[in-house]
């Protein structure tokens, strides 16, 4: 049926009658090819990025109009796979948003066409092949209604939001120091809501992960944002996003602060999968995530000053982390005893006094010439938190992480005597994905897999952890408390399986293009000790994992299920759970009250006024 006669039909019938989309004109532009070669109509003839990378072709229509097909032909079938159509305002495409995500191949020479979904007029268009393919595309279209539209539905690629970089000038972010200037644009809720913010930043992040293709970044905004659905006391200005380049699962950290928030942490980070791109190139499934810093909502102390250099304001906040690859960092020492690696993150490099630094040294220091010393009131107790590290050890058990003690984060509160460890973070490792730990249940014996010796761990950490954790007689009843609350609270291997399940059907849509990007699933890439195929493969590897780790650390802790609430109800870790200890109104630490004194007792980081009867 022709143009007219479908105009006559729909006003016959009484339809509503939209002006039909055109074919779109307009000025070939491009990153330096000859972009006219891209529309003469003529598919044996191709347009050739200069660059390998991050090449586009694409169209000056002379104003806005609302996109509604585009059509393409490839030169190589395989170079239009994850080809990317972009609309923008801005001539330099510093405003640019997916118009749509082409997943297939195309034969040599024969035009496709997509019907695309986005509301907004654009003036500029472009489309940008996959990575290494210098754009070679033979023939592109554009149709389109004229008109500036709204922002009323963009394109989301899939059922996950997507986060959109365009950085100023295209400059692609190449180390952790430099933070490149940029526009971050972020589509949810089915394209419904759109958050787009200039004025921010992004730069590398991480250490060993930013060796991997596939980079991990942080975003900096220019005012705090609360992303994607995070708490309202999330709030913040930098945010990660996390590259999961040998998990091949895409999963593993957000299972694994599921299980740190059945064991109460303090600070647990949030977590989104979001499908990202950057400068008109998709990069693949990341997690957007909280930054671990020193910030109300996150890591919650008080975030020392530069004139915090005496009595009780040096006493904190301090976040430290015991970090293998801490001399690679601006702020940081060995440990005097033992040689343990700290990386100072807060003060951080730039504003800590050398007063500060002393005083965290000096703490360190203390605590480990305490070690040896397991009474409460003279030994190391006195001025370290066992339930948070326990807990921390815990969690990274159940998710069998490899790497517990090779970077670890403790934090200390102003005004308060105890060294505090957490948050829990980095389990691309963890789940059984490390060959040099695989299997982890008997890797791990009769024990822990921390204490196995082949897990990783900075220098002198596993002595420090078995000092806690193995040679302080008190220490094993605290844990089997801490694993019976957790459990209580609802970890199981089936909680965690539904979990996997849970989470398989969230990246389903998403991990396909994912593997697209980046072809590794028949690869072992970092760690992996194998290369199951498929993502639903991967997936059953951490369901069969859970059933018998679960079991494993149920006969290491001494627990049994006679130890279950039978209600079924959650519960948490209660005072009477851990050992108290006792201070006096000086904060002095004290053996026990005397009679008719008033005191302060303080059970698992949690103080509370008391008096003595008499």
């Amino acid at each position: 049926m022709n143009r007219l006669a479908t105009f006559l039909l729909a006003a016959v019938m009484g339809a509503p009658i939209a002006c039909a989309a055109e074919k779109l004109s307009g000025s070939p532009i491009s990153d330096g090819g000859n972009a006219s070669a891209a529309f003469d109509g003529n598919t044996s003839t191709a347009y050739r990025s200069p660059s390998g990378d991050y090449g586009w072709v694409g169209l000056d229509l002379g104003r806005q109009y609302v996109i509604t097909r585009v059509g393409w032909a490839a030169q190589y079938p395989q170079a239009v796979i994850l080809g990317l159509f972009q609309g923008a305002n801005n001539a330099d495409f510093s405003d640019a948003v997916p118009i749509y995500l082409n997943s297939e191949e195309t034969p040599k020479g024969t035009m496709a066409y997509a019907d695309t979904d986005c509301s907004r007029g654009f003036r500029y268009v472009r489309f940008s092949a996959r990575p290494g393919s210098h754009c070679s595309v033979a023939e592109l279209e554009f149709y389109g209604n004229a008109g500036a539209g709204d922002d009323s539905h963009l394109y989301q690629i899939t059922n996950l939001p997507t986060v959109v970089v365009n950085t100023v000038n295209a400059e692609i972010p190449y180390d952790k120091e430099h933070e490149i200037s940029s526009t971050v644009i972020i589509i949810s809720d089915g394209g419904t809501s759109v958050l787009e913010k200039s004025n921010t930043g992004i730069r590398e992040r991480g250490n060993g992960s930013r060796q991997f293709p596939k980079k991990p970044w942080r975003l900096k905004f220019e005012k705090k944002q609360c992303l994607l659905g995070a708490p309202e006391k999330d709030k913040n200005k930098k945010w990660t996003l996390i590259n999961n380049y040998g998990d091949k699962t895409l999963m593993r950290n957000m299972l694994a602060f599921d299980i740190a928030r059945k064991f109460d942490m303090e600070w647990v980070p949030f977590c989104q999968p979001v499908d990202v791109i950057l400068n008109g190139e998709y990069k693949g499934t990341y997690q957007l995530c909280d930054q671990v810093e020193v910030q109300k909502g996150r890591v919650d102390i008080d975030e020392m000053e530069p004139t915090d250099i005496s009595g009780d304001a040096l006493t904190g906040g301090y976040l430290i982390e015991i970090d293998a690859y801490a001399d690679q960092e601006a702020s940081w020492f060995s440990s005097a005893h033992y040689g343990i690696p700290v990386t100072i993150k807060s003060p951080d490099e730039d504003e800590i006094q050398p007063q500060q630094k002393q005083y965290i040294m000096d703490y360190f220091n203390r605590l480990e010439q305490l070690m040896k010393n397991t009474d409460p009131a003279t030994g190391y107790r006195s001025i370290f938190d066992n339930a948070s590290f326990i807990k921390h050890m815990l969690v990274n058990e159940v998710a069998g992480n490899t790497d517990c003690y090779w970077s670890t984060y403790m934090y200390k509160k102003r005004g308060n005597p105890l060294l505090y460890t957490g948050p829990v973070w980095d389990f691309d490792l963890g789940f059984d994905n490390d060959y040099r730990t695989h299997p982890v249940t008997q890797t791990s014996g009769q024990g822990y897999l921390w204490d196995s010796g082949t897990a990783s761990a900075a220098n002198g950490m596993r002595w420090f952890a078995q000092r806690i954790l193995l040679k302080d007689p008190g220490t094993q009843q605290e844990t089997l408390a801490v694993w019976k609350a957790a459990r209580n609270a609802g970890l199981s291997k089936e909680w965690l399986q539904s979990k996997v399940d849970e989470y398989e059907a969230l990246l389903q849509q998403s991990q396909r293009l994912n593997f697209l990007r980046w072809p590794i699933l028949n690869d072992q890439v970092h760690m992996n000790w194998q290369a199951a195929g498929s993502y639903e493969a991967e997936c059953d590897l951490i369901r069969s994992y859970a059933a018998t780790q679960m079991e494993h650390l149920d006969g290491v802790v001494g627990f049994d299920e006679s130890m279950l609430d039978p209600t079924g109800a959650d519960t948490i870790l209660t005072e009477e759970d851990m050992p108290a200890e006792y201070y006096d109104l000086q904060g002095i630490r004290i053996n026990r009250p005397a009679a008719g004194t008033i005191y302060i007792e303080r059970r698992s980081g949690k103080a509370a006024l008391r008096g003595a009867r008499r």
